[in-house]
């Protein structure tokens, strides 16, 4: 890897774009999602700079446990969706999906499941949906463990934020979730499958 990155940028995009095309869709809305997602995304020069162009990837999780999924209200749009958000510079989505969920909830999650050998997550979702600012997110999702402690986010996160069960979860939940809350609900509580 040269010192500034760029191997290893281009392999983290490669290696998304790969997960992206295996991707099998849990609905309609995510088979129409994976293929917004690689139209799009084979235009980007660089696709996780969100001042590079108005569509950009963002890294979002599924933190789920016992008490099944947390959601959050978001402070400026206002509907309630899973912890997420910008890739930062040198990021993979798959690191923005962990840090941004540590800093928006404050627990102490990790992924669910093991890591290939490359220390990847299974891809677990993608939804393409408009952003705020005139924005659209080509948003990659990663399943992870959250254990059962109740969410601490820290000043400046949103406050309006819990765990909710399945069905819970898909009434209030953003339409773009539905589909893969479902899908885990069917798979029930053992997350390593």
């Amino acid at each position: 890897m040269s010192e500034d990155g760029t191997v290893r940028h281009a392999a983290v995009i490669a290696r998304l774009r790969r997960d992206v095309i295996a991707k099998q869709p849990v609905d309609e809305r995510e088979r129409q999602s994976l293929s917004a997602f690689v139209e799009a995304f084979d235009q980007l020069e660089e696709p996780f700079e969100q001042e590079s162009n108005s569509i950009h990837v963002t890294g979002s999780a599924l933190v789920v446990g016992p008490r099944g999924v947390v959601l959050l209200k978001h402070k400026r749009l206002g509907f309630w969706l899973q912890p997420g958000g910008h890739i930062d510079p040198g990021e993979s989505p798959w690191a923005a999906a962990l840090r941004e969920a540590r800093e928006e909830t404050g627990l102490e999650v990790d992924f669910a499941g093991p890591l290939d050998s490359e220390g990847v997550p299974d891809l677990l979702h993608v939804d393409v949906h408009p952003g705020g600012r005139g924005h659209t997110h080509l948003d990659v999702r990663y399943l992870l463990d959250g254990g059962d402690a109740d969410p601490d986010p820290p000043e400046g996160e949103s406050q309006e934020i819990g765990w909710y069960d399945w069905e819970a979860a898909v009434e209030q939940a953003d339409p773009g979730l539905e589909g893969i809350l479902r899908f885990l609900q069917r798979r029930g509580p053992d997350l390593q499958k």
